[in-house]
């Protein structure tokens, strides 16, 4: 007989439902923000902001979709969305012909510019006005340990590939 999981005492419970609903509200509040100030969805955001944050503005897609977290086929047609828009290119990698690299363009840089005020303006204001410079850096730090934590097994993103057998 397997043994039960263990209970969450009302503290780990308390957390784990106050990061889910910060979350919840946090994402919905930037999202809307990114759609009015520039018809982003929250996932273009992200392409851009971490392409424009990359050496030369490229990156491969598989990266891509492990930094982000989201499908290969998912970041396929985001990133398919964001090239007919004009706000990144997508070309067959130079050592890789099998990978393709994004790149983000003018264009793509002048939307984040675009974005990035109101993006600023919504996490002061529901994310940081409640909370001290000490609280941030606690929060930045307890995160951030999470967040490696969770990171130490790859994505699935980054998974291989299974092959259909016969």
């Amino acid at each position: 007989m397997a043994d039960s999981p263990r209970a969450l005492d009302p503290t780990e419970l308390g957390a784990y439902f106050a990061l889910i609903e910060v979350s919840s509200l946090l994402r919905h509040s930037v999202e809307q923000q990114l759609r009015e100030a520039g018809d982003l969805s929250y996932v273009q955001f992200q392409l851009l902001a971490t392409l424009g944050d990359s050496p030369g503005g490229s990156c491969r897609m598989t990266d891509l979709a492990d930094g982000v977290v989201y499908s290969r086929s998912g970041l396929t047609y985001q990133a398919q969305t964001l090239e007919q828009r004009g706000l990144v290119t997508r070309a067959q990698a130079v050592d890789d012909e099998r990978a393709t690299t994004v790149t983000i363009t003018e264009k793509g840089r002048d939307a984040l510019a675009t974005v990035f005020p109101g993006h600023i303006a919504v996490l002061d204001e529901l994310l940081y006005e409640p909370l001290t410079r000490g609280d941030v850096e606690v929060l930045a730090d307890v995160l951030g340990r999470v967040r490696d934590h969770m990171r130490s097994a790859p994505p699935r993103s980054a998974a291989p590939r299974r092959r259909k057998t016969a």
